[in-house]
């Protein structure tokens, strides 16, 4: 089912706001998102068609942005800024300590499927570094001048905080 079917008033609100239809691509995109997380290649190619526009260049638009997923993932991830700024200030380290630690790789997910470790280019706090930032639904978090332990006692209080909304 099409975006359109599924929420037409949504999408006619969004076409609304936008007197070129092309640039109604990122709130497409966001919408296409909501429900599971990650953007299909069935909703990439819906809204090229919705946009005239080609799938690559949709496609194009997913790969760029770090709010926007081609892969399902999981249930949080946690984007490591790993730009030449935030690795000068120890961010490769970190992110390789703390994968280490997770048992995981580079954009693997933990096996108890609450995390997944990315790493990323530029979330502007080079200062700061290391930092990630966590999505998680509609939200966004910037945790700034980590440490692995910080880190990995933020992922406890997450397992904990999910064991008890189940």
């Amino acid at each position: 089912m099409s975006l359109a079917e599924k929420y037409p008033e949504e999408v006619q609100a969004i076409f609304a706001k936008y007197p070129i239809k092309r640039s109604a691509v990122m709130p497409l995109l966001y919408l296409a998102q909501r429900e599971e997380t990650y953007i299909t290649k069935e909703s990439m190619q819906d809204i090229a068609h919705l946009l005239d526009l080609t799938v690559t260049e949709v496609a194009s638009i997913v790969g760029f942005y770090s709010l926007y997923h081609d892969e399902k993932a999981g249930k949080y991830r946690m984007q490591v800024c790993t730009d030449l700024p935030c690795a000068l200030r120890g961010a490769d380290a970190f992110l390789n300590n703390l994968c280490g630690n997770l048992g995981v790789k580079v954009g693997e997910t933990t096996p108890d499927g609450l995390v997944t470790v990315e790493a990323v280019m530029c979330l502007a706090a080079c200062d700061k570094a290391p930092m990630f930032q966590l999505q998680h639904g509609d939200e966004v978090h910037y945790h700034e001048n980590m440490t692995v332990d910080r880190t990995l006692e933020l992922i406890e209080a997450l397992k904990k905080a999910d064991v008890e909304v189940k």
